[in-house]
């Protein structure tokens, strides 16, 4: 899955400028400027997913943007913890099973693979997908108006 998400930006009544990503509950925010809470909606979509994961719930895939290259493009390893989370659900796996198969690392260690607030080592969660049969692919595309969470 290509973690990389629309977002809409509505102007209210007041004033203030709404940032969201529809496809993910919870990922919104506003500011007098537009340009602050598109920012600040890479916060609030990292958030949210992290949510969804705290929650055991199945992630949304992104949809197709309305308006093209209006989108928000996670982090590396932010992707690639969400992309371990999802391998973990697909195979239907604890993270105690997760932590014996790859070698009794502790089950501490699995959960903060996929605590989106917590710096992992990228290698990690690559042999952690490995083991699921899965891997990363890195993709480098033109930058047309990305935000990067």
């Amino acid at each position: 899955m290509r973690f990389e998400y629309p977002y809409t930006l509505t102007k209210d009544e007041e004033g203030f400028w709404l940032a969201k990503c529809p496809d993910i509950r919870g990922a919104a925010t506003d500011d007098k400027d537009p340009a602050v809470a598109v920012v600040e909606l890479r916060d609030a979509l990292v958030a949210a997913l992290g949510a969804y994961i705290e929650d055991d719930l199945d992630l949304p895939s992104p949809s197709t943007p309305s308006i093209p290259g209006q989108t928000i493009a996670l982090e590396p390893l932010h992707a690639a913890k969400l992309a371990l989370y999802m391998a973990k659900r697909r195979h239907g796996i604890t993270n105690t099973e997760m932590s014996r198969r790859l070698g009794n690392i502790g089950e501490n260690s699995v959960r903060r693979m996929l605590d989106l607030d917590h710096k992992s080592h990228i290698g990690a969660i690559q042999d952690a997908l490995k083991t699921l049969g899965r891997r990363l692919v890195i993709e480098e595309v033109p930058d047309e108006q990305r935000v990067y969470a």
